[in-house]
């Protein structure tokens, strides 16, 4: 159960600002069916972690696209839930100016949300590391020419998604953008993120030294929960469920 009070306050947080940016985490996922990779049952604990090592695809690239077919093309059949939803609300309105997310899911653009910095990329674009021809997983026949070729290119270099591995940098466009939105915020959510992985747990620091209030909605506990405005230590759709009804909005 969430405290009145507490949700009282953020629908009054919300109602007084119109520059909020929101940080997103694989918790926002989940609830659509997005699996969680690093849960005791995710798929970390199948395939290992390394499984999103560059030296490690570049070693065994066949181990990957035996996860990616299990792991990362289900996704993209995935519907945005509640929070989704809302998020792409608080834009319409105009209080949203940014999402920032480290899921590469896509479920943000796929709810309506224009303005989404996807830092870790997205898994529905792959390109070949020979010719550096693109792929729209999307595109049914380009997926499916994907598949029935074990992920390599029609001059049969190796494809990979266009995501970020350990070892390699994040898009400067896409995170410079985010550090803009973050530095301009009055109000900065963190929204189902543990707040450990970095870069993107460095965002709602820069944040709160631009004078910004953070609220982090997640559960469990996160290493900024001692500077945060507002916490909220609760499921994600029940929250949204109730912000959304404190707000009069009808989200479907």
């Amino acid at each position: 159960m969430i405290e009145e009070k507490l949700i009282n306050h953020i629908v009054e947080l919300i109602d007084k600002s119109s520059n909020i940016v929101a940080l997103t985490g694989a918790g926002v996922s989940v609830p659509s069916g997005v699996p969680d990779f690093r849960s005791p049952n995710g798929l970390y604990a199948k395939y290992g972690q390394d499984i999103f090592d560059i030296d490690e695809f570049n070693r065994n690239p066949d181990r990957f696209y035996a996860f990616a077919r299990e792991g990362l093309l289900s996704m993209l059949e995935v519907e945005p839930n509640l929070m989704h939803l809302l998020l792409a609300e608080f834009e319409k309105l105009g209080k949203l100016k940014g999402v920032i997310t480290q899921n590469i899911d896509g479920l943000h653009t796929k709810a309506g949300n224009r303005n989404v910095a996807e830092i870790h990329g997205s898994v529905r674009i792959w390109n070949c590391l020979r010719c550096s021809k693109r792929y729209e997983i999307l595109d049914f026949a380009q997926r499916e020419f994907l598949l029935s070729n074990n992920f390599r290119c029609s001059c049969g270099g190796l494809t990979k998604p266009d995501i970020v591995f350990f070892g390699e940098m994040l898009p400067l466009n896409e995170f410079s953008r985010a550090q803009d939105w973050a530095i301009k915020s009055e109000v900065f959510l963190a929204i189902g993120t543990s707040l450990v992985v970095y870069p993107a747990a460095q965002l709602p620091l820069y944040a709160l030294r631009s004078g910004a209030k953070l609220v982090i909605i997640t559960k469990g506990e996160t290493p900024l929960d001692r500077y945060a405005y507002l916490k909220f230590d609760v499921d994600l759709i029940e929250f949204a469920e109730n912000l959304s009804r404190k707000l009069n909005l009808h989200l479907s």
